[in-house]
């Protein structure tokens, strides 16, 4: 349905279970985890250069771009061609990283609904992600919008 209207369809495939590879062709952005990423293409992620070629192996299947979350050390994008890029994430004093996965793709679609260009997108979910693991708990750990604004001003970057 999200295809037919035109709305880009996130894919978070956490917690990892096989599925039908032909729904890739509807995705728009998949973000799994170097484990997710790993599993899905069949080629460990460990470093940016494994997860170039895992990532070229899961846009093949049809994704339109991969982003690969490697937790403090940033996401690796993927949209095709030669290169990959690091976009480096926030660091932080972590307490609890429950949920940061979810805080990343909530903030990624967030951003991607307010026209945010997908470089952009990372930031503000990299930004959600890292207040997320700043407290306890999932829900009760989400950061509020002035929370976000705030600590995207703090690091020179503009609100989603």
């Amino acid at each position: 349905m999200a295809t037919k209207y035109d709305v880009p369809v996130i894919l978070n495939p956490a917690p990892y279970q096989e599925f039908p590879r032909e729904i890739l062709r509807d995705v728009a952005f998949i973000t799994p985890n170097e484990t997710e990423a790993s599993e899905l293409s069949g080629s460990e992620v460990k470093d940016e250069e494994s997860a170039l070629q895992a990532a070229r192996i899961i846009h093949e299947m049809g994704v339109g771009a991969v982003i690969i979350t490697l937790g403090s050390k940033g996401a690796f994008l993927y949209q095709g061609g030669e290169k990959g890029e690091l976009i480096p994430g926030f660091k932080v004093e972590t307490v609890d990283t429950t949920g940061a996965g979810d805080a990343f793709n909530g903030g990624f679609a967030h951003a991607l609904s307010n026209g945010c260009p997908v470089k952009e997108a990372i930031d503000f979910a990299h930004s959600v992600a890292a207040l997320s693991v700043t407290k306890i708990g999932t829900a009760r750990a989400m950061p509020t919008k002035q929370e976000i604004e705030d600590f995207l001003a703090a690091a020179g970057l503009e609100k989603a």
